[in-house]
């Protein structure tokens, strides 16, 4: 594990997140880095499908071959 430098507005708006979603500051952190790498390697995916594909555990999405 790492350290990993942010914003004080980041770590902000992570902190209220998680506190919304019911999840330690660490795992909201973690769901959106996720989420965004995801969203990266899979542009043509919708926030929901992205979502979907991730409680499936799609290994597939990581190396950016989504079906």
């Amino acid at each position: 594990m790492g350290i990993v430098k942010i914003t004080d507005h980041l770590h902000e708006q992570i902190r209220l997140a998680s506190a919304t979603m019911d999840r330690s500051i660490n795992a909201q952190a973690e769901f959106w880095i996720k989420i965004g790498l995801l969203a990266e390697l899979n542009p043509h995916l919708a926030y929901n499908d992205l979502i979907n594909k991730l409680l499936l555990d799609k290994p597939d999405l990581i190396r950016g071959r989504s079906q």
